[in-house]
């Protein structure tokens, strides 16, 4: 599976590409990021992002683009940058036909490092180590985009292993697939806890 993730932005649209099979090791393709000038009109920002995806998906081929989710945050302005570039990366890759997932910040966080809650550092560490990299991808956005990337490839393979395991005639899962499966279903069982315990936010 060959998987294109995209880590919206307006400013910095991290692109990356992996390569591998649900569940076990991935390889870095290629990465990098868009960037537009934040005093440049809004339609030619978009219209460069556009461009810049539409040309990755030509060229990289991917089978799935897997897109960062938007989340409310306290600053508008930047959650609707993020949101346009997310629709436009969705748009690009469906004129090609090409499948879109969407992972929340939490779920690639998990799938990553085995914590939902892991900071910027420790996502872009796992990645490097992940992909066996001599330096950790830069900018920022460029580890994320890897990330979410790596995150669909190893979640989509989460059944796979699981039948595999349950399975041991079929050759049984490895024990880094167990471990990967067992980390996301951890950090899933604690995002959900901590939602239960701080209930529901204040209506409006």
């Amino acid at each position: 599976m060959r998987v294109l993730g995209v880590d919206p932005g307006l400013t910095r649209c991290g692109l990356g590409v992996v390569d591998g099979l649900p569940g076990r090791r991935a390889t870095l393709v290629a990465v990098d990021v868009i960037r537009t000038p934040s005093d440049a009109d809004l339609a030619h920002r978009l219209l460069g992002i556009s461009e810049a995806i539409e040309g990755w998906l030509e060229q990289v081929r991917p089978d799935v683009v897997a897109v960062e989710r938007v989340f409310s945050q306290n600053n508008v302005a930047t959650v609707m940058g993020t949101a346009q570039a997310a629709g436009v990366a969705i748009l690009a890759a469906a004129r090609l036909g090409i499948p879109v997932v969407m992972h929340t910040p939490s779920e690639v966080k998990a799938a990553v490092t085995g914590s939902g809650r892991a900071g910027k550092e420790q996502v872009a560490n796992m990645v490097t180590r992940i992909l066996g990299l001599a330096e950790r991808p830069r900018p920022a956005d460029a580890a994320d985009a890897l990330a979410l990337a790596i995150c669909h490839l190893w979640r989509d393979g989460t059944s796979l292993v699981t039948a595999l395991s349950a399975n041991p005639a079929a050759g049984g899962a490895t024990p880094a697939q167990r471990a990967w499966v067992e980390a996301t279903q951890a950090a899933q069982a604690a995002n959900r806890s901590a939602r239960r315990s701080t209930g529901p936010g204040p209506r409006r």
